[in-house]
């Protein structure tokens, strides 16, 4: 079983709060393995339930009167006790079945059992159960297992990430013996990518067909959603999603409409890149046009680039031959798609990019392209990806770096060598990554107003 962050996210939830617990995400990203886990430690008497495979648990809820006759209703159809110590009722796929939302309050405050939830968003905008029951659930987003998680499986210590963490924060350089291992290991990270069933597969065997068997699977599984869960845009769907590879690959990485069709128009195709967002499948990056705090204020939506939900399935759907390619360090100028896709998938699941906000980049003809932006503390934050050895040629970074209205203190520019700092130029090991955090909200934002003088 992998160690996942997301575990001691359930432990420290299920530990302080009485509410129900809703993990949601694209499919295969470990939801309902990271519950199973969790009663399982605990030894609890887990019911589960699966509205996908069994469609007729929805008539659980039909007709019930109140939070004692569901769960007596989910005692008759499961064969498994609801009144033994311990119990955890796990709906999962709940997409499939709306209902159960309106029923967590009631279950809830009933207080006999404990419950979880899951719900894959791959074909579904899930907008019968974004209302939320405020104090009786709560809501988590899972993602695919991110750098730090995958070194940890692969038997990273504890002590060599906090090394990291310590070379990261003080901008110092990595030994270079660790320095040179950590690389070897984002070049497998580039092959198996983060879906638990692939990691797992390469913990289990080392056997890289092996893992690229399981991307497969779950690729298909993506496509076979897309056909069953919106029939009316389900071709236009498949094409964007089947695109995404070789328009990262593109000089500019943006995607290009006219390569859907020649008369593409964005508002007739809007829909179906939401779809993929919402479903978990594809991570958007915006176009702004200053590279300025107020992104939103800035963006240009009809111009963006679309990453891979995992960077392992985007290696997996190139051609055979670049993951052994990969591994043994021969990167070459092309293979920019795919780092850039490794560094849009962990800014995507440190809280750059979700449900209420997108990741962004910034391109210019006058100054030229930046790969990402990101606002942190309060500052906006350049950040290049270079895979090559080329690595100190950004003429775009140069003129935003110098252009006083932005007011930018630094860059970061991802590498394969070790940390160094240029002026505003910090060059950063790509493995560093796993620490470019999105800035926690504060404990407290108190604001006294005061009228008494009035």
């Amino acid at each position: 079983m992998l160690a996942r962050k997301l575990d001691k996210y359930i432990e420290r939830h299920y530990a302080n709060n009485k509410s129900a617990l809703l993990l949601k995400g694209a499919r295969q990203v470990g939801k309902t393995s990271a519950i199973r886990e969790y009663a399982r430690k605990k030894k609890m008497n887990l019911i589960e339930i699966n509205f996908y495979e069994d469609d007729s648990a929805r008539g659980i809820f039909k007709g019930s009167q109140n939070a004692k006759d569901v769960l007596l209703r989910i005692s008759a159809h499961t064969k498994k006790k609801t009144s033994l110590p311990d119990t955890m009722i796990f709906f999962d796929e709940v997409q499939k079945c709306p209902e159960v939302i309106t029923w967590i309050k009631f279950l809830v405050d009933e207080g006999s059992c404990r419950y979880a939830l899951s719900g894959s968003l791959l074909g579904v905008e899930m907008k019968g159960i974004e209302s939320v029951p405020v104090g009786y659930m709560a809501v988590k987003e899972v993602f695919p297992l991110d750098i730090e998680e995958f070194s940890r499986c692969l038997g990273l210590s504890d002590e060599v990430i906090a090394r990291v963490a310590e070379s990261f924060e003080k901008r110092i350089p990595m030994d270079e013996i660790i320095h040179a291992a950590l690389i070897r290991m984002i070049h497998l990270y580039l092959v198996v990518g983060g879906m638990p069933a692939a990691v797992q597969a390469y913990v289990d065997t080392n056997d890289l067909n092996v893992v690229e068997e399981k991307q497969k699977e779950i690729l298909d599984m993506y496509k076979w959603d897309i056909s069953q869960y919106d029939k009316d845009r389900k071709l236009e769907i498949n094409e964007i999603f089947n695109l995404i590879p070789s328009e990262l690959d593109a000089k500019n990485k943006r995607f290009i409409l006219k390569n859907l069709n020649e008369h593409a128009r964005f508002s007739r195709y809007e829909n179906s890149f939401i779809w993929l967002k919402n479903a978990g499948a594809a991570i958007p990056a915006l176009n702004i046009q200053e590279p300025t705090f107020s992104f939103k204020l800035n963006e240009l939506r009809n111009l963006f680039k679309l990453f891979q939900n995992d960077v392992g399935l985007l290696t997996c759907q190139y051609a055979s031959g670049i993951q052994l390619q990969l591994l043994q360090g021969e990167i070459k100028q092309n293979y920019g798609a795919i780092y850039e896709n490794l560094v849009a998938q962990e800014l995507h699941c440190h809280g750059f990019g979700g449900d209420d906000h997108e990741l962004h980049y910034f391109n210019s003809k006058k100054q030229g392209e930046l790969d990402f932006v990101i606002a942190q503390n309060g500052k906006v934050i350049p950040i290049e990806v270079k895979s090559g050895k080329d690595y100190e040629r950004h003429s775009a970074l140069t003129n935003v770096l110098g252009n006083r209205d932005y007011n930018i203190d630094f860059a970061y520019i991802l590498t394969n060598d070790n940390l160094h700092i240029d002026d505003k130029r910090i060059y950063m090991p790509i493995y560093m990554l796993m620490f470019i955090q999105k800035s926690p909200a504060p404990a407290e934002q108190i604001f006294r107003f005061d009228l008494y003088n009035l």
